[in-house]
């Protein structure tokens, strides 16, 4: 699963179509990888609200702290039963809307990957099922992954677990059961995805062409 995704619309639009309040001074990046800016709606007293967090909760191994390395984040969340989510994903005032149009896999041969990129033709703003919580140095996400459709298993077997409106509700407010049955249900139909090959390096900034129809 791609560890790149990005959001090419405006914050007006995000706030629109995923039923939150408008927001002053939010950055949308040209692209999102872990440990960088992403933009995410969290709900709080019946409230949705827009705002940036980092991508990626940070973990620091026993290794790591003994070779004094800083730690490392991890932005996706396969296994819930990993002790890094066990806090969190029972909880449902850690869900949140992750606000993307486009995720990237790596495509090609080792040393010479390049991006293909991956939306829906019918919902050009998605909302990906994912997690939050406060660290000392601010707010962070990780965003849920689930078994890939055959549109995307070309380039990875896992992708993101991809919302339709009627279900962000359910998302932000519901049981374990609810996480779990996202995450093993079958994936976004296949066709009605759009996958755009680019000829950019996977680590050039070559973005998707078609940008997100504004609400």
């Amino acid at each position: 699963m791609s560890r790149l995704h990005t959001l090419m619309t405006t914050t007006e639009a995000v706030a629109a179509h995923l039923g939150a309040e408008p927001a002053e001074s939010i950055e949308i990046p040209p692209e999102t990888i872990e440990g960088l800016p992403g933009v995410v709606v969290i709900e709080h007293r019946q409230r949705r609200r827009v705002g940036n967090m980092t991508w990626g909760f940070p973990r620091l191994t026993r290794a790591m702290r003994e070779q004094g390395e800083p730690p490392g984040r991890i932005g996706l969340v396969a296994d819930l039963t990993n002790p890094l989510w066990e806090q969190v994903v029972v909880d449902p005032r850690r869900r949140c809307l992750i606000a993307i149009t486009h995720f990237a896999n790596p495509d090609g041969v080792p040393g010479e990957m390049t991006r293909t990129w991956f939306s829906i033709q019918d919902q050009p703003i998605v909302a990906w099922a994912g997690f939050w919580r406060n660290t000392p140095d601010g707010p962070v996400f990780a965003g849920m992954t689930m078994t890939a459709n055959e549109a995307v298993m070309p380039t990875n077997d896992r992708m993101p677990v991809l919302l339709d409106p009627p279900e962000y509700d359910r998302w932000l407010h519901g049981p374990i059961e609810d996480v779990i049955a996202f995450q093993f249900r079958p994936p976004c139909a296949a066709h009605r995805m759009v996958t755009e090959a680019r000829n950019g390096r996977w680590r050039s900034d070559t973005l998707p062409s078609r940008q997100a129809t504004l609400l």
